[in-house]
């Protein structure tokens, strides 16, 4: 009698366990490929660079061309992820056609969907947050749709530095996990330990 009694009650509870489950349990990105990042401002003062972040720089310098911009920033002026070793300034010259080439074909690789179809894919294995290039930030919270991008020490684009409009660099922000080397595109290229 209890025995049944037992078994009734447990079969009332286990559908909605595993229902309540379902719903809470984080999501597991198919098949290796990380779901798109969401925004994860720097939160501690941490400029050292992450090994992720070093791997990704040299990976573009010596894949596409052009130059080491770094990653480390004092901490203290705003919030960046330069200031947690996480965020990385490739030297490019948007007022030339070679710079605006170089980082086309970066974008176009990064963004492009993979065998699969699944879009951004590298991008997203990459673990970037977002980028920003040539008065446009492409941010994996907005599936990377290239949107308008002034920065908040600007009042206008025409005053504007050309390195604030990040005309002569391509600024990359990964997450956490990424400047790690956490994500799938770093596996074999950094020991994440």
């Amino acid at each position: 009698m209890l025995r049944r009694l037992l078994r009734r009650l447990l079969g009332r509870l286990v559908l909605p366990l595993l229902l309540l489950v379902a719903v809470l349990a984080p999501s597991v990105p198919a098949a290796g490929l990380e779901d798109y990042a969401p925004y994860q401002p720097q939160t501690r003062c941490s400029p050292h660079a992450k090994p992720g972040t070093e791997a990704l720089g040299r990976w573009l310098v010596r894949r596409y061309g052009g130059s080491w911009g770094g990653v480390s920033r004092s901490c203290g002026s705003g919030t960046s992820e330069h200031a947690e070793g996480r965020a990385f300034d490739w030297t490019l010259d948007a007022s030339t056609k070679q710079g605006r080439r170089t980082a086309r074909a970066f974008l176009r690789d990064a963004f492009a969907a993979d065998a699969k179809g699944r879009e951004h894919a590298k991008a997203r294995r990459m673990g970037i947050m977002y980028v920003i290039w040539d008065d446009r930030m492409y941010a994996a919270w907005d599936a990377f749709e290239p949107e308008p991008y002034l920065s908040s020490s600007c009042r206008k684009r025409a005053k504007c530095s050309a390195t604030l409009r990040h005309r002569d660099h391509v600024h990359i922000s990964l997450t956490r996990k990424a400047g790690r080397g956490r994500t799938s595109w770093y596996a074999g290229r950094v020991d994440a330990g």
